[in-house]
């Protein structure tokens, strides 16, 4: 595997990550949103998945966003009967978001992306040090 396959694939775990700490803030920004109406939906909590692509330019498999998409979970019912959008029964419908678990997606995301970039680091010393051989 030569130097530009090695920053196509970091390149593209970059991009990735990068993508996946988009998603996960937006979950986390609207984990407190209620439904707009007592029979109305909340938001519902994304989820991204990616898949190997074979990049035909540099021979390299690739890591590409497959799909953003709801969580199928239902969302999380609260009893609060004073609350403007509850339904007859008193519940609030909340989304289906998990605070802990998206910060832990984040930190793994995080950790994702610091060894793509530890990636493309190590390959550009190694070029810089392979040029100063040859002078």
């Amino acid at each position: 595997m030569d130097l530009e396959q090695t920053l196509a694939i970091a390149a593209s775990g970059l991009s990735a990550q990068g993508k996946r700490v988009r998603v996960i803030a937006e979950n986390i920004a609207n984990a407190d949103s209620v439904a707009a109406s007592p029979n109305g939906k909340p938001y519902q909590r994304k989820t991204i998945t990616f898949e190997n692509v074979l990049d035909r330019a540099t021979g390299a498999e690739l890591v590409k966003v497959k799909r953003i998409a709801p969580d199928r979970s239902p969302p999380i019912k609260r009893y609060e009967p004073g609350h403007p959008v509850a339904d007859a029964n008193g519940y609030v419908l909340t989304p289906n978001v998990d605070r802990l678990v998206e910060v832990m997606d984040a930190r793994e995301a995080q950790r994702g992306y610091e060894a793509n970039l530890q990636i493309i680091d190590a390959a550009r010393h190694m070029a810089s040090r392979t040029v100063d051989l040859l002078r």
